[in-house]
């Protein structure tokens, strides 16, 4: 008997030390300093309203909340950039935009927020930053405050798509497990707003990559915006 109570207090204290399963795991950016700019410093190969987006010194920011894409299309491919939030920030990387019209629903937006908020303090985790917005939220927050750099780099290889924030692992998905409009995988609701789109299991997986502008009269700012097609 005082064997097996010290076996099992072994075991115990050994599965008590494991981290959660819904811990961020420390992870790495790569070195994309060699990769090419998602845009050119002069915007030329992006499409946007004329007028909205501009570059200084390195930091593109929007005056209103109009969003900006890349001409081309890309399918498995990695993309790593900088952003920094204001006060109330809620923008997105959108990724397999296949309708830049109708991008809500023909596309896969990869949150960017600003989670101290006030407003947002009750917004779903599936809204928070580092989200696969109205799907899957972040397994943990690694987000910084407002005024501060923050680093994403999104992995896209065909149905799965990670997301690392400020070397932590965050969130992960497998969009051919989403295979309801409404519902998600986990039984959880899928945003209204996002209903009249196909599930994300019969999106394509290739498309144009774009950014959010000034949503809601907060204001976002990127840079070091790179990619590597793969």
């Amino acid at each position: 008997m005082r064997t097996t109570s010290i076996l099992l207090a072994l075991f115990t204290a050994a599965m008590t030390s494991l981290p959660p399963a819904a811990a961020a795991q420390p992870a790495g950016h790569p070195d994309s300093s060699g990769w090419k700019n998602l845009f050119a410093p002069d915007l030329s190969d992006a499409v946007f309203p004329a007028g909205v987006w501009t570059v200084t010194d390195g930091v593109l920011t929007a005056s209103k909340d109009e969003g900006i894409w890349t001409k081309a299309q890309y399918k498995n491919c990695v993309i790593d950039l900088e952003f920094k939030n204001d006060v109330d920030t809620n923008s997105g990387v959108f990724v397999y935009c296949s309708n830049m019209e109708k991008f809500a629903l023909n596309s896969i937006e990869i949150q960017i927020a600003d989670d101290f908020s006030p407003k947002r303090a009750k917004a779903p985790g599936t809204w928070r930053c580092a989200a696969f917005m109205g799907h899957k939220g972040p397994a943990a927050g690694a987000l910084h405050k407002p005024g501060v750099w923050n680093r994403m780099t999104i992995t896209c290889k065909g149905p799965i798509l990670r997301v690392v924030l400020n070397d932590q692992a965050v969130n992960e998905i497998d969009l051919s497990k989403c295979t309801s409009a409404k519902k998600n995988p986990d039984g959880s609701d899928i945003p209204p707003w996002l209903w009249p789109g196909l599930p994300w299991s019969e999106l394509p997986t290739c498309g144009h990559v774009g950014l959010q502008g000034k949503h809601h009269g907060a204001a976002v700012y990127f840079r070091n915006l790179k990619i590597k097609p793969e």
